[in-house]
């Protein structure tokens, strides 16, 4: 019973911190859109580039304070706020650890499959939906 009332508060605690999250990157997104126009993304790469700056801040924090990936911090801001702000922070927060550990092939490995696959599956998708 405990394990579950764990969990349940985790995943309160995420749940907390992607209700923040979510429309934050609604709004940016259109605010920056708006003011600089839509031909080009800005307002996605605004969102990706600022969660990533906040990705990191988060990591140096937990870092410095000996949190872990399970800490309550952790589980509010990063898997939470951040998850639901933008994912690229995940990604890019993994790579900058695979890469900080020696290991430049995998970083880069993560790179070249995260961007390849992502981009094939969205495509694939696409045209199995019918377009």
């Amino acid at each position: 019973m405990g394990n579950l009332i764990h969990l349940l508060i985790d995943g309160a605690l995420v749940s907390a911190g992607a209700v923040v999250g979510t429309p934050l990157r609604f709004f940016v997104g259109r605010l920056v859109g708006q003011r600089f126009g839509e031909t080009f993304p800005w307002g996605t790469l605004i969102v990706n580039v600022s969660g990533c700056f906040m990705m990191g801040l988060a990591a140096a924090y937990a870092a410095r304070h000996g949190l872990s990936g399970g800490s309550e911090f952790w589980l509010l801001l990063a898997t939470g706020f951040l998850g639901s702000y933008t994912t690229v922070s995940s990604f890019a927060l993994q790579t900058l650890a695979l890469a900080r550990d020696g290991e430049s092939r995998a970083a880069l490995g993560n790179i070249v499959l995260s961007v390849g696959l992502c981009l094939g599956s969205v495509a694939l998708g696409f045209m199995a939906g019918g377009s």
